[in-house]
């Protein structure tokens, strides 16, 4: 099913139809302000595992990353010190993804590595689903292929090659083939592992 939804101004029933969907353990595309996305309910484990095997992530080996809907929910699904507060919030809402300690209130799943990937994305459509939703998103990108560009970029492609394998393709404008910035921000200093579209200086 592909759904428009303009970010703009989000339709308040279309957002609650997508957290209906995530909240029955469905699985939704969606933009965010790089990449399209592929996410679930971050709390339903089955949902979890799904997404993982459709991507090919083994979660024992890598981290798995969340969409949060503000700093608030941030700390109630990870460990955030007072450094990393101060960064997170000059950066979120951001094109970053910051690795932190897992806390307690994540299943079992995230912890196998003990630490999340956490993603506030500067995006409204994203945003609303989380706030209605009342969880965070699971979300890993899109798989990229250079040659083929237009299957990360335009939503009805993306429904096109994706839409038998989820419940909603979100068709919110057209999307970036660039992945956000990654920092580790378990140790100290922090550290960028990947640069992406989000400049950060510590």
């Amino acid at each position: 099913m592909l759904l428009r939804i303009y970010p703009e101004n989000p339709n308040p029933k279309d957002i609650r139809k997508v957290a209906c969907v995530l909240q029955d353990g469905g699985l939704v595309i969606y933009p965010t302000d790089t990449m399209y996305a592929i996410g679930c309910d971050a709390l339903n484990v089955r949902a979890v595992e799904q997404i993982c095997r459709m991507k090919g992530v083994n979660p024992q080996k890598s981290n798995l990353a969340i969409i949060c809907y503000d700093l608030s929910s941030i700390s109630e699904h990870a460990k955030v010190s007072n450094a990393v507060f101060k960064l997170i919030r000059d950066y979120l809402p951001g094109p970053y993804t910051f690795i932190l300690p897992t806390s307690n209130n994540l299943p079992k799943i995230y912890k196998n590595r003990k630490e999340v990937g956490i993603r506030m994305p500067d995006n409204s459509i994203i945003h609303e689903i989380c706030r209605e939703l009342g969880h965070p998103v699971m979300t890993m990108s899109v798989h990229y292929n250079p040659e083929e560009p237009e299957y990360t970029t335009d939503p009805e492609l993306i429904q096109e090659r994706y839409g038998a394998d989820v419940d909603i393709v979100i068709d919110g404008g057209y999307g970036d083939t660039e992945g956000s910035t990654v920092v580790d921000c378990t140790t100290e200093p922090f550290e960028i592992i990947r640069q992406g579209k989000g400049v950060i200086y510590f």
